[in-house]
């Protein structure tokens, strides 16, 4: 028995993948995100996951004020090479914003507007979202990042913060297990509980 050949959409352009290719894949491909200029194909998710996300999404889009937006996998152009998607963002969207992103056709959001990423791990995504994507959002100076782990009791968002250094790193402010209470980027009280699948 022989192997089907790979697509011809899947064939590497000339000079490599960039962020800018993303958007003209063809249609039905699977969902993915470039990370250094190579296409990473995203697993299906977890139940965990997927309730996660929605209800994590659905509390902060409750306490947002009116010109942040509350994404579900976004892609971000961080650089030529690299096209992350994190879980959900938060997005502050000013005025005149209209001019460089469509609201309701743009395929990505550039960085300089995010105010948090964040990721919930799964199996395969965890070096990507513990360590990979992490450093790429800081670079890019996004503020904060959340990552949500899988807990034998539940959810845990661990929550960081840029160190405002020449070489940005994210440190650790905290970590919620019962309620996520915190003041920036705007007032937010999160049941982390009512989060997981019941």
């Amino acid at each position: 028995m022989t192997a089907e050949p790979l697509p011809a959409w899947f064939m590497p352009p000339p000079g490599g993948w960039t962020a800018d290719h993303m958007d003209n894949l063809p249609p039905g491909v699977p969902r993915m995100e470039l990370i250094d200029g190579a296409l990473v194909l995203l697993s299906p998710q977890t139940r965990f996951h997927s309730q996660v996300m929605r209800r994590l999404a659905n509390a902060l889009e409750d306490s947002a004020p009116p010109n942040v937006e509350v994404l579900q996998e976004m892609t971000m152009k961080l650089g030529k090479y690299q096209r992350p998607e994190p879980d959900v963002l938060l997005y502050r969207f000013e005025k005149g914003d209209e001019e460089h992103l469509d609201r309701y056709r743009a395929t990505h959001v550039p960085p300089e507007n995010v105010l948090v990423a964040i990721e919930i791990v799964s199996d395969e995504s965890r070096d990507r979202d513990r360590t990979t994507k992490p450093l790429k959002y800081a670079q890019a100076g996004i503020p904060h990042f959340w990552r949500v782990e899988h807990e034998e009791n539940g959810p845990a968002i661990h929550v960081y913060e840029l160190d405002g250094t020449k070489d940005p790193r994210y440190v650790p402010v905290t970590i919620a297990r019962e309620r996520l209470k915190l003041d920036v980027p705007f007032p937010i009280d999160i049941d982390v509980k009512a989060l997981a699948p019941r």
